[in-house]
């Protein structure tokens, strides 16, 4: 099961780990750089976490802000091409923060605001050490073709 696989089937029911497990090697870019790992995927909310290291730090030691701005981004981006099957990008992210991360694990859950055809609202809150340390709202909006028609373009590429 790949990435596309994933994504069409969380729309329908929480991933098994073994599909989690699917999901996560397939990240790439910034998601793969920070150390996202994605924790639980379904249709009304996906979870992920990071483990704080050095990379993530600002000069005076805490977590740069960028880091949860950008945690928040790929989640509620991920939670929301789950919920429309089709490819999507933030197009807004406000992001509070409220307590500084020094070190540990960052834990995000997306949830949904309002999910549209065309853009959907995304709640995202992220806790270190059960302490509620930042949250965000994101918008998305919807970019792309469906996911079936994606999986069948790489079906037909791949059989060329």
């Amino acid at each position: 099961m790949g990435y596309l696989e994933a994504v069409t089937t969380a729309k329908t029911r929480q991933l098994r780990p073994e599909e989690l497990d699917e999901l996560n090697k397939s990240e790439l870019g910034l998601d793969s750089h920070l150390g996202v790992v994605y924790s639980q995927a379904g249709p009304t909310e996906v979870r992920a976490y990071l483990d704080v290291n050095s990379t993530h730090l600002q000069y005076a030691g805490s977590v740069n802000g960028g880091v949860f701005c950008s945690l928040a981004e790929s989640l509620a981006s991920v939670a929301s091409m789950i919920s429309a099957q089709s490819p999507c990008v933030g197009v807004n992210n406000s992001t509070d923060f409220i307590r500084g991360v020094k070190d540990g694990r960052i834990e995000a859950i997306a949830t949904p605001i309002q999910t549209g055809k065309r853009t959907q609202l995304w709640n995202v809150e992220m806790y270190n050490h059960e302490a509620l340390v930042a949250r965000t709202t994101l918008r998305t909006m919807v970019v792309g073709p469906s996911l079936k028609e994606l999986r069948e373009q790489f079906a037909a590429q791949t059989n060329n």
